[in-house]
C-alpha cells in the first residue's frame, strides 16, 4: 500500500475552521484563556492556535532534569502559540510526524539554545525538593499559572533563571501534604475542565548502597502462623540523614511476600510514628511503595519481586531507636543510612500540563486508602464528564477507571503523550464519514470482525498505532481499528493522517467507551447522559458508527442495562453496535435493542485459530455464527492479523464491523 505523505496545513478547511473559532472568540461566544487556547463550553479539550512554524530539538539524550526545563518551557512557549517541539520517543515517531506534517521547521543543534530565545517568555524557575519527588508535580502545576519553568536548583542557577518559588524543605516526604497544599492555594487559579495524573519521578536504584538484614523468614510460610510483632534495633544505624527500611518477599518465585499491618517506631522510648499501612498516618513514612499493594483488611503486601520501604528521620540527639512491626509471611526486611533510589523527573506530558494550566497528581486509586480518598474528593470538585489525562498508580487501570466512572469523569490514557502542545493546533478538515461498506447478504456461514485494540489510549494513538498503522500488509483483508474521538481535540492532524490513508478494508471503531476510556454501568444514572451525549457528537463529527467498549468496574464484567444502552442509543445517532468486554468467547445481547457482543482477546496468531476453533465446535452450520475478536495491539500488526485470516477456512467470513452489525442485526431480526 502506497502512502502519500501530505500538507496538511493551508487547506482552505482548516483555515476556514480556525477563522470561524476566531470569530466566535471576538463574539464572546468561545472561552479562550486570552494566551492562545480556544476552549468552547461543549469542548472536552482545548485547540490551540493553528502551526505554522517550529523549533525543534532533540531531547532524548538529555538528563530527566533538562528534560523537565525544556519541557515546561515548551507548554508556556506553546500556550501562546505551538512553536517548540521535542524529539523524544525512542521510535522515532515524533520526527515521523513532524515529516508528515510537512510544517517548515528548523532543528536546533543544541535544544537549550531556544531557552536563550524564550527567555522573555518566561518569569524564572520554580525549583523543585529532590526530597520530595512530588513537589514536581506541585511545580508544574505552578508553572502555568506564574509562567516559570520547573527546574533544579543547579540548572536555574546554571542558566540564570531568577527563582521565582522554591519547594526545598517545605514538606516531609508525604505526597498528600503536597497536593493539598496546590489545592488549597492554587486550585482556584487552575483550570476546572482538566485533571490530569503522571508520575512525578521515576525512581532507580541508588549505585553503591548496602543493605543490612534485619528480620528475615527463611522457610515458606504461607498461611499467616507466623503473624506477630516483631521488634528490631535501628540504634546502629543512627548518626544519618535518616534509616530506610524495605519490605521485600523473602522467597520471589510464589507470592507469599511479606504482609505489614502495623508500624511503630520508638525515638529514646517515644512514638514517632504509630501507623496502619493505607492510612493517611503512613504517608509522611512511605518512602516508594514500588508496586507493593493494600490488601482489604488494611495492610500493605509485596509478593515476588515488589517492595516498598519506609523513611524514618529521628529527631536530633536520638539515643535509641526501635522498629516495632505485626507481620507475617514469607519477608525479608533490610535497612540502609544511604539513600536508596534516585529519582529522574518523569517529563512525557508535561507540556500539556503546563499549557493548558492544569492540576497534576499521582494518587493511588486502590480503596481503602488515604491516596484514594483524595483522589475521590479531587473528582468531586470538578463537574460530571471532565476528563483526566494520564494513567495510574502502578498501572491500576480497573481500580483508577472505576474510580472515574463512579466519579462521573473519563481517562485518556495520555502518561506517554509528547508535543501535545504542538498536535493542538494542527489544522486540517476531519471527514465525518468512512468509506462505504460492502454489501454483504447473510447466509449461514461463521462471520468474524476483528478489532485491533488500544485506540482509546491518545499515547497509543500517537506511538504504537503509527508504527503499525504504516505495516506494508494493512489493507489487505477487512480490520476495525480503535480510535480515541477525543484526537478530536487533541491532535486533529493524527487523526487526519489515519483518515486521509485509510483503505476500504480499514474501519473506524470508538476506543473504550466513546469519547474517553470509560466503564458506563459504574456512572451515576443521572450523569451519564452528559458522556454518552459527548460521545454522539464526537462519532458523529469524526464519522464512526460502532464503539469498542469496556464496562467491568472492580474487575468484574458487567452486562450493559437496558438504561445504559438506551443512552447510548439516545445520544449516538445511527449507532450499529457495540463490541463489549474481553471474555473467554463471544455472546450477543441486545439491551434495549442495541447489539451487544463480547470479544475474545488475542495476542497471538495460535490463539486466534484456537478461539475460532473453539467457538465453532459445536456449530452445526445450520444458521449463522457471529464471534468477534480484538487484537491486542501491542502485541500485533496487520501482517499478524492477515496471516491469520489466510490460515480460516472457506466457512469463515471475515467482515469489517459495520457490515457485522448489519449482519447480527438480521439475525436478529433487528433490521
Amino acid at each position: 500500500m502506497k502512502v502519500t505523505r501530505r500538507n496538511f496545513l493551508g487547506t482552505a478547511a482548516g483555515v476556514s475552521a480556525y477563522a470561524g473559532l476566531s470569530a466566535l472568540v471576538a463574539r464572546g461566544q468561545v472561552s479562550s484563556s486570552g494566551q492562545g487556547l480556544i476552549w468552547p463550553p461543549n469542548q472536552a479539550l482545548p485547540t490551540f492556535l493553528p502551526v505554522d512554524y517550529l523549533e525543534a530539538g532533540n531531547i532524548e539524550s538529555l538528563s530527566g532534569d533538562q528534560q523537565l526545563l525544556l519541557t515546561t518551557l515548551q507548554g508556556i512557549v506553546n500556550r501562546r502559540k505551538p512553536r517548540l517541539y521535542w524529539f523524544k520517543s525512542g521510535d522515532n515517531t515524533d520526527q515521523i510526524w513532524l515529516g508528515t506534517f510537512n510544517v517548515p521547521n528548523t532543528v536546533a543543534n543544541d535544544p537549550f539554545s531556544l531557552l536563550d530565545k524564550y527567555r522573555d517568555e518566561i518569569r524564572g524557575a520554580i525549583v523543585y525538593d529532590p526530597a520530595n519527588p512530588h513537589t514536581i508535580n506541585a511545580a508544574t502545576s505552578l508553572a502555568g499559572v506564574m509562567d516559570a519553568v520547573v527546574a533544579s536548583a543547579d540548572l536555574a542557577n546554571q542558566y540564570q533563571l531568577p527563582i521565582v518559588f522554591d519547594f526545598r524543605g517545605r514538606f516531609s516526604n508525604s505526597k498528600l501534604d503536597v497536593y493539598n497544599w496546590v489545592l488549597d492555594n492554587y486550585w482556584d487559579q487552575l483550570t476546572h475542565r482538566l485533571l490530569t495524573g503522571i508520575s512525578p519521578a521515576t525512581p532507580g536504584p541508588t549505585p553503591g548502597v548496602t543493605w543490612t538484614t534485619l528480620l528475615e523468614q527463611t522457610t515458606h510460610v504461607h498461611d499467616s502462623s507466623n503473624k506477630n510483632t516483631y521488634t528490631v534495633d535501628l540504634t546502629p544505624f543512627l548518626g544519618g540523614q535518616a534509616v530506610w527500611v524495605r519490605f521485600q518477599d523473602y522467597f520471589q518465585n510464589d507470592g507469599w511476600g511479606p504482609s505489614v499491618q502495623q508500624v511503630t517506631v520508638l525515638a529514646d522510648g517515644n512514638a514517632i510514628a504509630s501507623f496502619q499501612p493505607g492510612t493517611a498516618a503512613e504517608q509522611p513514612f512511605l518512602y516508594e511503595a514500588d508496586n507493593s499493594a493494600i490488601a482489604s483488611g488494611g495492610w500493605r503486601f509485596a509478593d515476588s519481586t515488589t517492595y516498598f520501604i519506609y523513611q524514618i528521620s529521628p529527631p536530633a540527639g536520638t539515643k535509641t531507636l526501635t522498629l516495632q512491626v505485626l507481620m507475617w509471611n514469607q519477608y525479608l526486611v533490610t535497612a540502609t543510612t544511604q539513600p536508596p533510589l534516585v529519582y529522574t523527573p518523569f517529563t512525557d506530558l508535561r507540556d500539556y500540563i503546563v499549557a493548558t494550566q492544569s492540576f497534576v497528581f499521582w494518587l493511588d486509586p486502590e480503596v481503602p486508602s488515604a491516596e484514594a480518598d483524595l483522589f475521590t474528593q479531587i473528582l468531586q470538585k470538578v463537574a460530571p464528564d471532565t476528563p483526566y489525562l494520564g494513567w495510574f498508580v502502578d498501572g491500576r487501570e480497573v481500580q483508577g477507571v472505576t474510580m472515574l466512572s463512579q466519579n462521573a469523569s473519563f481517562v485518556g490514557a495520555a502518561d506517554l503523550s509528547t508535543n501535545l502542545s504542538v498536535h493542538g493546533g494542527i489544522r486540517v478538515p476531519i471527514r465525518p464519514f468512512q468509506p462505504p461498506a460492502p454489501v454483504a447478504q447473510l447466509q449461514n456461514k461463521v462471520y468474524v470482525t476483528i478489532t485491533m485494540s488500544e485506540g482509546d489510549n491518545l499515547q497509543y494513538c500517537e506511538h504504537r498505532l503509527r508504527t503499525i498503522w504504516d505495516d506494508p500488509n494493512r489493507g489487505k483483508v477487512p480490520l476495525n481499528w480503535s480510535v480515541s474521538p477525543l484526537l478530536l481535540d487533541a491532535a486533529p492532524g493524527i487523526l487526519y493522517y489515519y483518515q486521509s490513508t485509510q483503505t476500504p478494508n480499514d474501519f473506524w471503531v470508538a476506543g473504550p467507551s466513546g469519547a474517553g476510556y470509560t466503564y458506563p454501568g459504574a456512572w451515576p444514572a443521572a450523569d451519564l447522559p452528559s458522556y454518552t451525549q459527548r460521545t454522539g457528537e464526537y462519532m458523529a463529527r469524526t464519522g464512526m458508527n460502532v464503539i469498542f467498549a469496556l464496562n467491568h468496574p472492580n474487575g468484574t464484567v458487567t452486562n450493559f442495562t437496558n438504561a445504559v444502552a438506551a443512552d447510548y442509543v439516545q445520544y449516538v445517532r445511527g449507532l450499529l453496535g457495540i463490541l463489549g468486554d474481553w471474555t473467554s468467547s463471544s455472546s450477543v445481547t441486545a439491551p434495549d435493542g442495541l447489539p451487544v457482543i463480547t470479544e475474545i482477546g488475542i495476542t497471538t496468531i495460535a490463539q486466534g485459530q484456537a478461539a475460532l476453533a473453539a467457538a465453532t465446535k459445536n456449530w452445526s452450520a445450520n444458521s449463522p455464527l457471529f464471534v468477534a475478536i480484538s487484537a491486542i495491539a501491542w502485541n500485533l500488526a496487520p501482517t499478524d492479523i492477515n496471516n491469520l485470516v489466510a490460515s480460516l477456512g472457506s466457512q469463515y467470513e471475515v467482515v469489517r464491523a459495520d457490515v457485522f452489525f448489519e449482519l447480527l442485526r438480521q439475525g436478529l431480526g433487528a433490521s
